[in-house]
């Protein structure tokens, strides 16, 4: 009996026992590892016989380094300029396709998360095409509108570099960005709609309200905490964005570095220049603004009072 008893008071840690092995493994491991590694010097080529203890060098060349800076810069931009459009776009969207699309709601919500479940890759090397400079159709339909319209004295007239220019680098980027996302806020939005009280909609409406006063008064309230949620993963994915223009500016973060974000210089610190000190430094900066911005998101959403 006493036996039984045992098995049965370990089996809730047993059955946990996979999920505990690999979250210490691939999760709380590599973490404090980082942490220490941010105060050694370490070339894991000559193994780990090699590794030497620098204190806060690594710190300070990072601080000091003018691309930690650029490449921060670059990534509050695309933070910023895919983003914001993301949500803006996302709530009327999702108010539309949950109130006026009735049985066709879900396929329209199929459409949307399409982009968010294809292959990174994939996306990237269609809007590579899309934006090639000779022969993508962006460049294809400004020459035609050029030609054939009184936009031609606005439009340029030769083939743009999108992905050679550091002045377009960006905003490509940030368009890729924004295209894949925001059907994945336009699902979440749907889905908090639907769990808004439709008694709140029909009390409005035999009061007299419009469909926009319905939306502004009734809709957005009531979206509060979904749009934390959803701003707040925006913020928190925005920061940390790499694949996107990795694959677009050819891993090397564009002319003038105009692309390159801080995961992309973390990531080239590492296994370009085999300097994993110096990159888990530029990764734990990078941790320090991603929790600021954090808290900052978490005070513009709460309520007043709380």
């Amino acid at each position: 009996m006493s036996r039984l008893k045992l098995g049965q008071g370990w089996a809730p840690y047993v059955l946990l026992s996979p999920f505990v092995v690999l979250f210490l493994v691939f999760g709380l491991f590599p973490i404090l590892f980082s942490f220490f590694l941010m105060f050694h010097s370490w070339d894991p080529v000559q193994g780990i016989g090699s590794m030497e203890y620098v204190g806060l060098d690594n710190l300070s060349f990072a601080v000091e380094d003018p691309l930690v800076w650029t490449s921060m810069k670059n990534t509050l931009w695309l933070a910023v300029a895919s983003g914001l459009p993301q949500h803006l776009v996302a709530i009327p969207l999702a108010y539309l396709i949950n109130e006026r699309l009735g049985s066709w709601r879900n396929a329209a919500m199929g459409v949307y998360f399409l982009p968010y479940i294809t292959s990174t890759v994939a996306i990237a090397i269609m809007f590579s095409t899309l934006f090639s400079t000779d022969y993508g159709a962006v460049n294809a339909m400004l020459q035609a509108l050029a030609q054939s319209s009184w936009l031609g004295s606005v439009l340029p007239q030769s083939n743009i570099d999108w992905l050679g220019q550091p002045g377009t680098i960006k905003p490509v980027v940030a368009l890729v960005v924004f295209w894949r996302y925001v059907g994945f806020n336009v699902i979440l939005y749907v889905a908090a709609m639907q769990s808004i009280p439709r008694d709140l909609y029909e009390a409005a409406r035999m009061d007299g309200a419009g469909s926009g006063r319905i939306f502004w008064f009734i809709t957005l309230p009531q979206l509060k905490p979904m749009m934390y949620f959803g701003v707040t993963l925006t913020v928190i994915g925005g920061l940390q964005l790499f694949e996107e223009p990795f694959i677009l500016t050819g891993g090397k973060g564009g002319i003038e570095y105009a692309g390159m974000t801080t995961a992309m210089y973390m990531y080239r610190t590492a296994f370009d220049f085999n300097d994993f000190g110096l990159a888990s430094a530029i990764s734990w900066m990078l941790f320090v603004v991603i929790l600021l911005l954090t808290v900052l998101t978490n005070r513009a959403f709460k309520t007043r009072g709380e």
